[in-house]
């Protein structure tokens, strides 16, 4: 048996960091040289002392399929794939197609798009919404869904759920305190932001009685159908009653579908799960790597944007009562141009492609969990569709877990190391451009750094 001791973790840490600054010391160089202007929030992150020569992020060059190269002329096996907004791979040629034609008939940023009316189409005709708009981010269009709920509902209070991520709009910026009540979860973020807001356990029967009780003060449930943090949570059954209970109540349902929106399915979590939302956002994979949001709903809500349908040659006027929406770049001809090319693609695949690349994601998935049991490890991994992260078993405490995390924390890096690159807590995305080829190296690139830290006795015996 190998005999865990500091010295022996120090040797395998401070060689692994003499590998992996060698090997991206460009990338290196330029987060040092830069931090003093760069503000950045993702380094901190993973920020570690005893890690600390290694906390940079990999600056790349070009990206193409799978593929992503760095500043140092590493290639990687990509799974962040712009975390998440590329279902069809980097790059792919139809979209860079529909790009390059845009840019050159310009970027008309004060006239209307001559596509966006077709995107718009192609939207509601896969989500079932009835009208859309566009943002240039998710947390735009989350921000929006809920004005346009309190505008609608004339109510102001507004439920989430722990656990969700809903972008950085100061009034989704909250965490639970005592009796549902939110407080800001950071500094910056003013009280009077999150007053209004209800923080709620994702899946529970007791959160639905909660909603129950402040029926006629809440304007909107905001709901991640699958969190990325808990992508093993697929409450399907919740998720109905949640919908007949706004229903009944007169709340809006807001999907936040930026993860699972055209990715589970063309129509979404929605479609997946068999639930009608009010609202639902979009971005990620509708923008093929371009930023994009897009709220989309029914009309009595979407028509708090302009008025409402109204026609030429007749009496008709916009008659609903509008809010405020606006932005310089909604609406960009690149965005949309991409977005157009995407859309027709998914349309014309249908839904074999979300079917067999979940089917593969599950796959791959099965197989890393037989490895993490057989080494005793407290972890398995979970997906949704062809995204995927670790989950911690229920049965070890959190003395156990703590004491795991050092070595979780080296596995990105041998990872990295090892030429794949994944989100910083170990999960990322699959998409239609990796093969089985890429597959197979991930997973023994993961069976060797594991072996490899383990052997360090940075892994307990749990």
């Amino acid at each position: 048996m190998q005999v865990e001791t500091p010295n022996l973790q120090q040797q395998h840490l401070t060689a692994l960091i003499e590998r992996y600054t060698k090997r991206t010391k460009t990338s290196k160089q330029m987060g040092q040289a830069y931090r003093s202007v760069l503000a950045d929030p993702r380094v901190p992150e993973w920020f570690n002392l005893a890690t600390k020569e290694m906390c940079y992020l990999t600056v790349g060059t070009k990206a193409k399929g799978s593929r992503i190269w760095d500043i140092d002329g590493n290639e990687y096996i990509d799974i962040i794939m712009g975390f998440g907004s590329n279902l069809l791979g980097h790059n792919p040629s139809f979209i860079q197609a529909a790009i390059i034609e845009q840019l050159e008939k310009g970027i008309p940023l004060g006239p209307q798009s001559e596509l966006v009316g077709e995107v718009a189409q192609l939207i509601s005709e896969m989500t079932g919404m009835e009208r859309v708009a566009f943002s240039n981010t998710g947390t735009e269009a989350v921000m929006t869904s809920i004005r346009l709920a309190r505008a609608a509902t004339k109510r102001s209070k507004i439920a989430i759920f722990s656990g969700a991520y809903h972008g950085h709009f100061d009034g989704t910026l909250a965490q639970a305190h005592e009796n549902s009540r939110a407080v800001p979860i950071a500094p910056g973020v003013l009280p009077g932001m999150v007053e209004d807001v209800l923080i709620l356990d994702y899946g529970s029967s007791q959160s639905l009685e909660i909603i129950k009780a402040y029926q006629d003060e809440l304007a909107a449930v905001l709901v991640e159908p699958v969190q990325t943090r808990r992508p093993d949570l697929q409450p399907q059954e919740f998720l109905q009653q949640l919908r007949q209970l706004t229903e009944q109540s007169g709340i809006t349902l807001i999907f936040d579908e930026m993860i699972t929106g055209f990715r589970l399915h063309l129509g979404g979590a929605q479609a997946w799960f068999g639930v009608e939302a009010d609202i639902a956002t979009y971005g990620k994979v509708v923008g093929g790597g371009m930023p994009i949001g897009v709220i989309a709903g029914k009309a009595t809500y979407m028509d708090k944007i302009d008025g409402g349908m109204w026609n030429y040659d007749d009496a008709s006027f916009p008659q609903v009562e509008r809010t405020f929406f606006a932005g310089t770049h909604c609406k960009h001809p690149l965005s949309i141009a991409a977005a157009r090319a995407v859309l027709k693609y998914l349309k014309l695949q249908g839904s074999s492609l979300q079917t067999e690349l979940n089917q593969r994601t599950a796959q791959y998935v099965e197989q890393l969990n037989i490895f993490f049991a057989a080494k005793h490890l407290p972890i398995r991994m979970g997906n949704f569709g062809s995204f995927f992260g670790p989950i911690f078993l229920p049965e070890f405490s959190g003395a156990e877990i703590s004491s795991f995390m050092t070595g979780l924390n080296l596995l990105r890096y041998h990872l990295f190391d090892r030429g794949i690159l994944l989100r910083g807590e170990g999960g990322g995305f699959l998409s239609t451009s990796h093969t089985d080829e890429d597959i197979d190296d991930i997973i023994q690139a993961m069976k060797d750094s594991i072996n490899e830290i383990q052997a360090a006795g940075f892994f307990p015996n749990l």
